[in-house]
């Protein structure tokens, strides 16, 4: 659709973990459009957010935003409620994608690759034993609706299970402990439905950690396109496609994907609002497909819709 006489509202911050993040996003987002004539206002959100929209005359509305609350559903029912359009994915694709056992539910019942996994409910994170895992060590222990690898803990050992345990009961849901698989991290950017390109991350630490992604750059790697054979490419494509299609996301997505030493592939999780930084993903997919980053955030406005 097109809003180009509308007043856009780019809606940044938030109170919690992904807090840093979503003001450089939204900053981003809002310089896009500005630069590309739209009516643009950064709208903090705070918990008047509704006034606010209303005050200022909101027409339709840019998540840039992260995180609990953002991206689980909460606030796409506030602005179905309002009848302000807005962009990503609605409210059940939402809270599905947020939540990590209830996305792998829906992956497996669509015979899609994922990892064994344990869910502990965070009351048992002291009690819980390690001999209780139906799999061998190393895994993966981390809250279910967190995002940017928030509170995510490599565990080779039983003897650091406790400890991780305790870290991720910080913080939104049950606690998920996966088998940990080696392999290389592939990642897709599907808009509208299509995938746009496969970028293989190489962290210069242990795994793609949140400093990794936003605080040591330097150290990581990004191939694009990911030096993979073109079968491999093709199926991670339609694997990327179809994890977005099962959970019924809308606009841009980015879907992480493992592949082993063996050449399985499981899928890891489907992020709904997906960062826009300097730093991020789906910027540098979006480039190598030959979308500048005006484009990208005009293509993302554009799909801006209700969807209740």
């Amino acid at each position: 659709m097109n809003y180009r006489n509308q007043h856009v509202g780019v809606l940044l911050g938030g109170h919690n973990a992904e807090h840093e993040v979503s003001l450089r996003t939204g900053a981003a987002l809002a310089k896009a459009l500005r630069g590309r004539g739209y009516r643009v206002t950064e709208v903090p959100v705070e918990a008047d957010l509704p006034e606010t929209l209303r005050r200022q005359g909101i027409e339709v509305a840019v998540l840039g935003v992260h995180g609990r609350f953002f991206e689980d559903g909460c606030l796409q029912g506030l602005l179905e409620i309002m009848r302000i359009p807005y962009t990503g994915s609605g409210v059940l694709a939402s809270a599905l994608a947020m939540d990590k056992v209830a996305a792998k539910k829906v992956f497996r019942e669509g015979h899609l690759p994922v990892a064994e996994e344990v869910v502990v409910e965070p009351a048992r994170a002291e009690s819980f034993e390690p001999s209780s895992i139906p799999f061998p060590f190393p895994v993966v222990v981390k809250p279910a609706r967190e995002g940017s690898s928030v509170g995510v803990s490599m565990v080779a050992e039983p003897a650091g299970l406790r400890e991780a345990l305790r870290l991720a009961a910080r913080y939104a849901g049950d606690i998920l402990i996966e088998r940990r698989i080696f392999g290389r991290e592939m990642n897709i950017a599907v808009l509208d439905g299509e995938p746009l390109g496969v970028l293989e991350v190489v962290p210069g630490e242990d795994f793609y950690s949140y400093q990794a992604k936003y605080q040591s750059q330097g150290r990581t790697r990004y191939l694009f396109p990911a030096p993979v054979e073109k079968p491999v490419e093709a199926r991670l494509r339609e694997l990327a496609a179809e994890a977005h299609r099962r959970l019924g996301c809308s606009g841009v997505s980015r879907v992480e994907i493992l592949l082993d030493r063996q050449g399985g592939m499981f899928l890891l999780e489907v992020n709904t609002l997906p960062g826009m930084t300097e730093a991020s993903l789906v910027p540098k997919i979006a480039a190598g497909a030959g979308l500048s980053f005006e484009d990208l955030a005009e293509r993302i406005l554009a799909g801006a819709r209700l969807q209740a």
